[in-house]
């Protein structure tokens, strides 16, 4: 054979060989498509687009880590607005709690009262409406209160919803229970930033208002928790649904007694050490309890707002408006 022939044929063996042993396996293959897929996956995931103050009810998944949301499980109903989160409690026609965390820069008045009641869409199982409230001598009491909710339009506009309504003798929601909320957005001014839970307490007989059968609860109970600095602080109310002439610190109690009286576990994210002394205890003294009015913003009007440019820890844009001329809102300034 000749040995022109004899290297052709080699070349065509070691070409063979080559393809043979480069040629990607079917596992190969798989795993290139699947990381072509998650990359792929990713890309989708950060061109998702952001939700506006606009939109009532946020998209982004709730973030079971927050400081304000008490302990819950799969078979309850959480809604969560822009504003503020809920559970609802379809028995009883209202919710079970509202959380939210108040700032100082939130107690700004911006925006006035609605005075706008409306349906909840965002509760698929429907919520109490005007007929139910309609001439039943109660008042439609907010659970998380307009004047927290006044820095935004759209959160004033969800503080009117029926699921963030409650049953309260007129006496009580104008009187003791409007104090209340005046001392919980002065403490968050002082502050800086506190979170607060509140609600009905959905226990023992209760009557019923309307043809959803809305229950008057007998009690209601707030909690703040104040975790700024290194030492940590909490308070804790249970009013009855009546006027009352009392000071608000008569009504103070641990956040352990609010908890056996309602059957809720409020804050159970906090460390572990923290939240036994927090909620063990409270300090009448620790707290100042005398108020200092909301100011209005006068001049917030006269731009428009934008979405802050700011990115959140889950690395998602911050979803507060701002009219700051850096385009952040203060959390990102």
């Amino acid at each position: 054979m000749k040995k022109t022939t004899v290297f052709i044929i080699s070349l065509l063996l070691f070409a063979i060989a080559v393809f043979v042993w480069f040629k990607p396996t079917s596992q190969t293959e798989n795993t290139i498509k699947q990381d072509s897929q998650e990359i792929q996956n990713e890309n989708q995931q950060a061109t998702i687009p952001i939700d506006t103050e606009d939109t009532a009810t946020t998209q982004e998944e709730l973030d079971y880590g927050q400081l304000e949301l008490p302990k819950f499980s799969d078979g309850d109903v959480i809604v969560r607005h822009f504003a503020y989160t809920l559970c609802y409690n379809e028995k009883y026609e209202q919710a079970s709690w509202v959380a939210y965390e108040l700032t100082a820069n939130e107690i700004i008045k911006r925006y006035d009262r609605t005075n706008h009641f409306i349906v909840d869409d965002a509760v698929k199982s429907y919520t109490a409406d005007n007929q139910d409230y309609k001439k039943s001598g109660y008042d439609r009491g907010h659970l998380a209160p307009a004047g927290d909710m006044s820095w935004s339009s759209t959160a004033m506009k969800e503080s009117f919803y029926y699921s963030n309504m409650s049953p309260q003798d007129p006496s009580f929601n104008r009187g003791i229970w409007k104090k209340l909320e005046e001392q919980v957005r002065s403490w968050a001014g002082e502050i800086g930033g506190i979170y607060v839970v509140t609600g009905p307490v959905l226990k023992g007989k209760m009557t019923t208002i309307g043809h959803n059968d809305v229950a008057v609860p007998n009690f209601y109970y707030k909690v703040i928790l104040d975790n700024s600095g290194n030492n940590p602080k909490a308070i804790g109310f249970i009013m009855r649904n009546e006027g009352s002439k009392a000071s608000l610190s008569n009504y103070a109690v641990s956040i352990d007694s609010v908890e056996s009286f309602t059957g809720l576990d409020f804050f159970p994210n906090l460390a572990d050490k923290i939240e036994q002394r927090v909620e063990h205890s409270f300090c009448i003294s620790c707290w100042n309890w005398s108020v200092h009015k909301q100011t209005r913003n006068t001049t917030s009007n006269n731009s428009a707002a934008v979405q802050c440019s700011g990115i959140t820890k889950k690395g998602l844009r911050c979803k507060r408006m701002t009219k700051d001329s850096s385009g952040k809102c203060w959390q990102h300034d």
